[in-house]
């Protein structure tokens, strides 16, 4: 059969650059009008009205103005020169595995996005992916990592009953072991999820940046939260920038007092450790360890200090002072303000109480027919604010219905760590969160909400005590740094042990 010979190479690249601003242009008009019926698709019906009038203006100034059409074809010329710039690019479709993981999710989603009453739905049996999910990812194992998806204006999104049952449903088709955020956009009707990456659990106590009154619980996902804090890492890296949960107290707070639940070792008490070295630079500090574990008893002595009590007569005994020492502080400021004199610097001076494991203490001393200790917090929980006065206070979960009524209606920022259903974070935090929780969390791993606020994820600054031998060398280190001077002879580690002039402890005897 009769051939046509092939044109030379030369003539072959000429044709090409003859042809290359005409296809460069031709493929820059498929792209923009790629991007148009895409921004078209994703405009509410309400507001493509106004968008077809404004289009309809402004092609009627082109036409009246002199030489209008053709400045417009011109200038359409060389945006989609523009536009065409560059290889075409291929379509991002998922591979074969890819697509059957989307089409079952398109295909369990069915039922809850669709009503026999809808004459043309935008999920049906039988229907095709495509049609309702506009992006999507996926890792280099080949799970979903980000999906946008499309649902009907009719879907209840407005009840958190209706949203449940779908970030379930996908959380268990996308698979399970990962934290997703869930997204709505209730007045585009889209549903956004992705696959949230670990918090950072590496990032030890240390002095942070930040003001008065401004006291750091953890750290959490960017988006979550704006702001962010150099921090250095626990192997000494950095500084880098992280997104921190920042706690303000003080006279204009609405958040003056903490309440911190959690499951057994999970961190409760790494964040109150945490929380007196930060309270201590600035302020004195009340310490209650009701569980009457010595988990505070490298404070003992250091200036700031005031006491660290772990018995129901101790206890009782500061309480009751610290219930005085507010009614005091309150009067000072009262005249201070009346006299228009500054405030005196023992007023000024911020006073943290802490107590740890408060129920413990109300046992023995409902046992014993003496006051309740929590009884005592009612003072610096009403008039704390006024007083510049801070409580502390932190349980078990499975203690949370013995706390008193004061306690729970004063502490308007939150804390719970370990693992918790959504159930239990809203009965908590008085808000779900807006992602999945997870089987297994790392200590220190939870929720907070300020007051008010969403919740956002929270990991704890490592802070153990520096006398637990099972402790990291330079977790140890780094507490110790952050201790004041001691005011006394310096404490002791429970195996006898004393911290050297660098803050390090000596091995034992037995040690290699």
């Amino acid at each position: 059969m009769f051939r046509r010979p092939p044109l030379p190479r030369a003539l072959a690249d000429g044709a090409v650059d003859v042809l290359h601003p005409l296809v460069t242009v031709s493929r820059g008009v498929r792209r923009l009008s790629a991007r148009t019926r895409q921004t078209w698709d994703r405009t509410p019906k309400d507001r493509r009205g106004p968008l077809v009038l404004m289009g309809m203006t402004a092609v009627l100034v082109v036409g009246l103005v002199p030489y209008g059409p053709v400045l417009a074809l011109l200038g359409l010329m060389a945006a989609a020169g523009w536009a065409g710039r560059g290889e075409p690019a291929l379509a991002a479709g998922p591979d074969p595995a890819g697509a059957e993981r989307l089409q079952t999710l398109y295909d369990a989603l069915v039922p809850y996005f669709s009503v026999p009453q809808d004459t043309d739905p935008l999920y049906r049996h039988g229907g095709e992916w495509q049609a309702a999910f506009d992006e999507h990812a996926f890792d280099d194992s080949g799970r979903l990592v980000r999906l946008r998806l499309r649902y009907p204006a009719y879907f209840t999104d407005a009840e958190p009953e209706s949203r449940a049952r779908v970030e379930q449903l996908l959380r268990s088709k996308s698979g399970r072991g990962r934290e997703y955020l869930f997204a709505w956009d209730e007045e585009g009707n889209r549903l956004e999820v992705s696959v949230l990456p670990p918090l950072p659990g590496d990032i030890p106590a240390q002095r942070f940046v930040t003001s008065a009154g401004e006291t750091v619980l953890g750290f959490t996902d960017p988006a979550g939260m704006p702001r962010t804090l150099p921090l250095t890492g626990a192997d000494g890296t950095g500084p880098r920038d992280v997104p921190a949960v920042v706690w303000r107290t003080g006279s204009r707070s609405t958040e003056q007092h903490l309440l911190v639940l959690g499951q057994p070792s999970s961190g409760v008490t790494t964040l109150l450790r945490s929380i007196a070295l930060q309270a201590l630079h600035t302020g004195d500090v009340l310490v209650m360890d009701g569980a009457g574990t010595a988990d505070y008893a490298f404070l003992t002595g250091r200036s700031g200090v005031l006491a660290v009590e772990s018995g129901l007569t101790g206890t009782l005994a500061t309480l009751e002072w610290a219930a005085h020492e507010t009614e005091r502080r309150l009067i000072a400021t009262n005249r201070a303000r009346q006299l228009g004199h500054a405030l005196p610097g023992d007023v000024h001076r911020p006073l943290w109480i802490i107590v740890d494991r408060p129920t413990e203490l109300s046992r023995l001393a409902s046992a014993d027919r003496r006051t309740d200790p929590q009884r005592l917090l009612e003072v610096p929980l009403r008039q704390g604010r006024a007083a510049n006065v801070t409580v502390v206070v932190a349980d078990q979960c499975d203690s949370a219905e013995a706390l008193a009524l004061p306690v729970l209606t004063h502490t308007r920022a939150r804390v719970l760590l370990g693992v918790a259903g959504p159930d239990q974070v809203r009965a908590v935090l008085g808000a779900p969160p807006r992602t999945t929780p997870v089987d297994e969390v790392p200590p220190g791993r939870g929720y907070v909400r300020l007051g008010g606020g969403p919740v956002h994820r929270l990991q704890v600054p490592a802070t153990p005590d520096p006398f637990d031998p099972g402790a990291a060398e330079p977790l140890r280190r780094a507490v110790l740094e952050l201790l004041p001077e001691p005011t006394g002879p310096v404490e002791e580690a429970p195996d006898g042990r004393r911290p050297d002039d660098d803050g390090a402890l000596p091995a034992t005897a037995s040690s290699p």
